[in-house]
């Protein structure tokens, strides 16, 4: 069956805060000179929202920028920051940091604390009010090219395949969407946006990203515990010093509480377990203090980008742009990534409305590089640029020498640190590294993956080919297992990978790849870069409510 097509304007790949912020930036774009601009967005979640995970605190700028009217016309951000707290934890203590002495990026006057997936979900009605065609259900499973080399459009994924890729009875193919620019805003790790990445080369005068993993619950704690707009951030404990990784609280409306880990992804030890590691962090008693008696009501996993301003890519490439965690926009020093994807988004739509009216398609929108350097995103950018080398050599150190860089030099120091090392080659041997001793959960406070899976709302067809592939069925078990102890049980927070017949000498690893929460964390973490995570038919995945 050959592929039908549609042609549009502008197709954008993603609907998360970038991918949302183009398409109403382009229709006002239109508005304001009288035209019009044809503007397509898919979303491989059920829903907008579906798949968007953060913790999430959020700096209105660049929505103001965006949608100045946002308070009277209903977003979601109902939680004024109402109080900062910063703690250094050891295993029984804590050490609370005077906000006097903290640098200004740790500081959330005027944030609010927010549900990003009901941003999200606002910002997509905005967009549809504005003409904007968006399909929820739909991934994007393959960039195409003109005979020039040049992008001109995807190609949504088939439906329907079995497991060993022949058509099923109910295959439908996917559909070609082309367009004379396309967007990729795919998040951290894009699917295509790595292949574009790799393609055009465009990480060729940048340093390797670096990544972290974010795991989040969402509570329901009890009214008298609750402090609506509360934001509490942690360093140290259960972390060793020398690996990065921190702890954050936030107290949303309806006496709901966010409580979250991230875990650089370029540890050394192979024995440690992101999961395991946050669930012993909800057991400390500055932490326990808010959640005991109250009830875990959601839970979700995603990578994010750390790397800064010297790890960004190249954005443009004939025929399209990376905006958002596609390119690696997030200021790890600030914790925030959603204004840096509206505000990128906001951008690169300007680039493109340009070559739109001047009757251009499918060259490089150089203009949005030069939109970027001008920006105020780029001057916070290149502020925080050494917060992710600093703190990768310790926390005490690290921190000692990002306050002198923030607070003596005011973010310009005359030096930039460098990222040599990606994440997936930092793992050392495990005959190297000490075991690590996780306590069992107790099914109150802490929680197993499969309890933890079940309320992300997670469904794939099991009758499909597997999205997790491996280009080497051997590696698993010869180097994985004999080097590194099959590291993969343990980085995924979702129990997908598991080693089974150790006992009866014939390991195999067996991939459960109905339990995915979309992490992206095996492809970037896998030792030998074995794993390739592709996109699974439109539609599954989590289903995250207020997350």
């Amino acid at each position: 069956m050959e592929r039908e097509s549609m042609e549009f304007d502008v197709v954008i790949v993603g609907g998360g805060p970038a991918g949302l912020a183009s398409a109403i930036r382009l229709k006002q774009l239109a508005a304001e000179k009288g035209t019009d601009v044809n503007v397509c967005l898919i979303e491989k979640g059920a829903e907008i929202g579906a798949h968007i995970l953060s913790g999430a605190v959020m700096d209105p700028r660049a929505l103001s920028e965006l949608l100045p009217n946002w308070k009277e016309d209903g977003a979601p951000l109902n939680a004024p920051v109402s109080e900062d707290r910063f703690f250094i934890l050891s295993e029984a203590g804590a050490t609370q940091v005077p906000n006097s002495i903290l640098p200004s990026c740790f500081h959330n006057e005027g944030n609010y604390v927010i549900s990003l997936g009901n941003v999200c979900r606002w910002l997509g009605e905005q967009a549809e009010a504005l003409g904007v065609e968006i399909y929820p259900g739909f991934a994007g499973a393959e960039v195409l090219y003109d005979d020039n080399g040049a992008v001109k459009g995807v190609a949504t994924g088939d439906m329907g395949r079995l497991q060993d890729g022949s058509e099923g009875p109910n295959f439908q193919p996917g559909m070609e969407l082309l367009g004379k620019y396309t967007f990729f805003a795919e998040g951290c790790r894009g699917h295509l946006g790595k292949q574009l990445i790799a393609k055009f080369q465009l990480d060729k005068d940048s340093d390797p990203q670096t990544y972290g993993i974010g795991l989040k619950e969402l509570w329901e704690i009890q009214p008298d515990k609750h402090q609506l707009g509360l934001v509490v951030h942690s360093g140290g404990w259960p972390m060793q010093p020398d690996t990065y990784g921190g702890g954050f609280l936030y107290h949303l409306e309806n006496n709901q509480v966010a409580v979250g880990f991230v875990v650089g992804l370029g540890y050394e030890n192979p024995h440690l377990s992101p999961y395991e590691e946050f669930q012993r962090y909800k057991t400390h008693p500055e932490i326990r203090k808010f959640l005991e008696g109250g009830k875990r009501i959601a839970y979700g996993a995603r990578a994010l980008t750390a790397g800064g301003l010297q790890s960004l890519p190249r954005l443009t490439f004939p025929g399209g742009v990376l905006v958002g965690d596609d390119a690696g926009f997030l200021n790890a020093a600030r914790i925030k990534g959603s204004h840096c994807a509206i505000k990128t988004g906001s951008l690169a739509a300007e680039a493109c409305f340009a070559a739109l009216a001047a009757e251009r398609q499918n060259d490089e929108l150089t203009g949005y590089h030069e939109l970027f350097k001008n920006s105020w995103l780029y001057d916070e950018l290149h502020k925080a640029r050494n917060f992710k080398p600093w703190m990768s050599k310790g926390l005490k150190f690290g921190s000692l020498m990002f306050g002198i860089d923030q607070i003596v030099f005011g973010g310009k120091a005359p030096w930039t640190l460098h990222h040599k090392t990606p994440d997936h080659a930092k793992l050392k041997l495990a005959s190297e590294c000490p075991k690590i001793d996780y306590p069992k959960p107790d099914g109150t406070l802490t929680f197993d993956r499969l309890s933890s899976v079940f309320l992300s709302s997670t469904n794939h067809e099991e009758e499909q080919p597997c999205h997790l592939q491996l280009k080497d069925a051997s590696v698993p078990v010869a180097i994985n297992l004999a080097k590194y102890d099959a590291p993969e049980q343990r980085y995924c927070p979702a129990g997908v990978y598991e080693i089974l017949g150790q006992e009866e000498g014939q390991p195999r690893l067996q991939i459960n790849a109905q339990n995915c929460v979309h992490c992206k964390t095996c492809d970037i973490k896998d030792p030998t870069q074995n794993i390739n995570w592709v996109v699974p038919q439109g539609g599954e995945g989590p289903t995250y409510p207020n997350m």
